[in-house]
């Protein structure tokens, strides 16, 4: 068995990962760590897990009895995390924060994306899960990188559940201001769109379009509904770039081209990544959506930590959607 180790075990990533590793055939949770709910049972927190264990919130972290460490920190905690704390070389660790996100020589962080970067990723010691909006986005690009047809600016808009902001309530998450209403956030600017630029150029180097991304909020929970406007040689048939999708995602676990218009109730409490096109003329329309606490965290994170340990990818993470 997996030994697991989760380092901020009270958020609602933490929380579906717990979730999906008390099921995972594989893997055993050794110690979930959380200094304020230290002794508090687990699901005094994560209540959807009530009859499921009792096992309780712990300060302590037995690093060398486990395999593989997941951090579930804020952004920029991870880094810090790794400083105070020295781990075993020997121990595998899948950071589900920004933090290793972008290449760089100061660290060996794999970027665990599955569907580019499966081979590296089942060698890796360190892996740095990708962002949820940068989960869906790069999902309905990457088919068109490969086949370096990304010449012109591509239009993002993507809209998330309010899961997306985490556990922690502010302004923009209460129920009373959240239902019923709409809003933009960080338009041209968000945090994710280095790493998606990133990836496009690891498929088609030299790439140096803008990828315009505008954010919103969405009344609902969970979920990311996104889509994406990118202007293409016309002589290009739908048909011909169906195919492209197609082939591209053949052998992909979770990620499926669908010949039907998306919503996020076919995807949602799923680790599945659906993606759509449409030919207008010289435009292409792109659809995806994505769960963004499954496929966009802590699904992903489970597919990553399966190709790592060199088990079945689907490991722990058949599940079904709701049929309403």
């Amino acid at each position: 068995m997996i030994k697991v180790g989760i380092i901020g075990g009270a958020g609602y990533t933490a929380g579906e990962l717990i979730r999906l590793l008390l099921h995972h055939p594989e893997a055993e949770i050794a110690f979930v760590h959380s200094t304020s709910n230290a002794k508090a049972l687990l699901t005094d927190v994560h209540e959807g897990l009530l009859g499921e264990t009792d096992m309780k919130f712990t300060s302590r972290m037995a690093l060398k009895s486990i395999d593989v460490l997941f951090l579930c920190m804020g952004h920029g905690k991870s880094a810090e995390f790794l400083k105070e704390h020295p781990v075993p070389q020997s121990l595998k660790v899948i950071d589900l924060a920004q933090d290793f996100r972008l290449a760089s020589p100061d660290h060996d962080y794999v970027y665990g994306l599955p569907e580019i970067n499966k081979a590296e990723i089942a060698k890796a010691q360190h892996i740095a899960n990708p962002g949820c909006f940068a989960t869906a986005i790069q999902l309905g690009l990457l088919p068109l990188a490969a086949n370096w047809l990304l010449h012109n600016d591509i239009s993002v808009n993507a809209i998330t559940g309010s899961t997306g902001a985490g556990v922690k309530p502010g302004a923009t998450t209460h129920f009373s201001w959240r239902m019923g209403n709409m809003s933009i956030y960080k338009a041209f600017r968000h945090q994710h769109v280095p790493e998606i630029r990133q990836s496009l150029a690891q498929l088609q180097p030299g790439f140096d379009a803008s990828v315009d991304f505008i954010p919103y909020r969405g009344d609902f929970a969970r979920g990311i509904f996104c889509t994406e406007v990118v202007r293409i040689d016309p002589a290009l048939s739908e048909k011909d770039i169906v195919k492209m999708y197609k082939q591209f995602y053949a052998t992909a676990a979770f990620t499926h081209y669908v010949d039907r218009d998306l919503d996020l109730k076919q995807v949602v409490n799923t680790n599945k990544a659906l993606v759509h096109v449409e030919k207008f003329e010289e435009k292409l329309l792109i659809t995806s959506v994505i769960d963004n606490l499954l496929k966009g965290a802590s699904g992903q994170a489970v597919q990553n930590m399966n190709l790592m340990f060199g088990i079945d990818e689907h490991a722990g993470l058949d599940l079904k959607p709701s049929a309403f």
